[in-house]
């Protein structure tokens, strides 16, 4: 009873009550996903009386053979079986599942749904059902392909032939486009939300808008800032226009601050306008600041976060400075050093940082000349001071000479990955 029994192959099987009478034949399988995602909670049989619920602790008996359709041993009598008056809160699996689109989250990308292969488990002098595997390979094809055009014995020696495609069941996120029906049947992503920002933004990209949309909108603020800077901009503004304007200053504020002025500036006006007044003061402040800036510029590729230090502060102070900071650690890999105008007085590598006695001033760590650039340089000579001097932070200095931001290896990357 072990050997696992396809979707397709159960499906039209008939299903016989505790008389040996023939009831009626498969229609379905549901599971409930609130109280268990992993079994089959119901079968739902085509009977003369119309559909009706077979719950899965009533069946007695699941018997195959080479030849034909398994078939379906239930206790009690067919009438006591309730009617199917409603699937809410319910996934059928033929309707809900075969032909759509899941995300394989083992294998970071979407997939589409062939078949879905169940598990025979005897509890108790019953038959469980557990969802093992869905098939995304041409085995599920070609069984519901041939289904009643050739005996089940040939279908099956035919499908035997063919490499298995499958993934487990526990690797499958499924996708919803209904809120409502969501949150009813307790869909939840966090399987996905654990995966790589790069690889959530390949899966977000591979889906048709309505699915896109609906995942995106039940991601964490965090995880939708990291994911939506590794999209292009074109669907960067599609997926924050699908979200209130409130959800979408929350992850505005969590992106970067250069990052988030290029997105804005890729929206309508009165959205961007929106969504700035949504969020708090001081991310407000910083992105609005780079929103005045060229966006093809040095300022415009900036982020306003960095480590400064006074000259005269201590490999100690700075090292508590560093541990205060909330930015990317990127962007800790120099220590910027600003005198009492504001200027920018020198710049620390942090491999001098950890190799210097913690009493020793900062300014004695910097070398003579920074390399640093104006605002309003172009990105074409950034990416050229980047390969130049091989770079991976350049300070970026406004008229007066102060350190107004800076621009990380990964900024470049980004802005050359979209020229492609």
């Amino acid at each position: 009873m072990s050997e696992e029994i396809a979707l397709s192959t159960l499906l039209g099987a008939p299903v016989y009550d505790v008389s040996g009478a023939l009831a009626g034949h498969v229609r379905e399988a549901a599971i409930s996903p609130k109280d268990d995602p992993g079994r089959i909670s119901d079968l739902v049989v085509k009977t003369r009386s119309g559909d009706r619920l077979l719950p899965a602790k009533s069946v007695a008996a699941l018997e195959r053979s080479a030849v034909r359709l398994p078939s379906v041993r239930a206790a009690g009598k067919a009438e006591d079986w309730p009617l199917l008056l409603s699937s809410d809160g319910m996934l059928l699996l033929e309707r809900d599942l075969l032909d759509q689109q899941i995300i394989d989250v083992s294998g970071r990308k979407v997939v589409r749904v062939n078949d879905v292969d169940l598990r025979p488990e005897p509890v108790n002098g019953t038959v469980k059902l557990k969802l093992g595997k869905v098939d995304i390979g041409l085995r599920g094809a070609v069984r519901r392909l041939l289904k009643g055009l050739a005996p089940s014995a040939a279908i099956e020696a035919l499908a035997g032939r063919m490499p298995e495609r499958a993934i487990p069941w526990e690797a499958v996120s499924l996708i919803e486009t209904d809120p409502a029906r969501r949150v009813h049947l307790k869909l939840e992503y966090q399987k996905l939300s654990r995966l790589h920002p790069a690889d959530i933004a390949d899966i977000l990209e591979d889906l048709a808008p309505a699915e896109r949309e609906a995942i995106f909108g039940t991601l964490d603020e965090e995880v939708a800032a990291d994911a939506l800077e590794e999209i292009s901009p074109r669907l960067q503004a599609e997926l924050l226009q699908s979200v209130d304007s409130d959800k979408a200053a929350d992850i505005v504020e969590e992106m970067e601050p250069d990052a988030a002025a290029d997105l804005l500036a890729d929206l309508p006006l009165e959205r961007s306008e929106q969504i700035l007044e949504e969020m708090e003061p001081k991310e407000r402040d910083e992105v609005t600041e780079l929103l005045t800036f060229g966006e093809r510029t040095a300022a415009g590729r900036m982020t306003t976060e960095y480590i400064a230090v006074p000259p005269q502060a201590t490999v100690a102070e700075t090292v508590l400075k560093i541990r205060a900071f909330g930015g990317p650690a990127e962007l800790i890999s120099t220590i910027y050093l600003i005198n009492p105008g504001g200027k920018l007085a020198g710049a620390v590598p942090l491999v001098k940082l950890v190799l210097a006695p913690p009493e020793t001033t900062m300014d004695s760590l910097s070398p003579e000349h920074v390399i640093y650039c104006e605002a309003d340089v172009g990105e074409r000579e950034v990416a050229e001071m980047f390969d130049k001097y091989n770079l991976l932070i350049l300070p970026v200095l406004d008229k007066e000479g102060s350190l107004a931001g800076v621009v990380t290896a990964d900024d470049v990357i980004s802005m050359l990955r979209h020229r492609l």
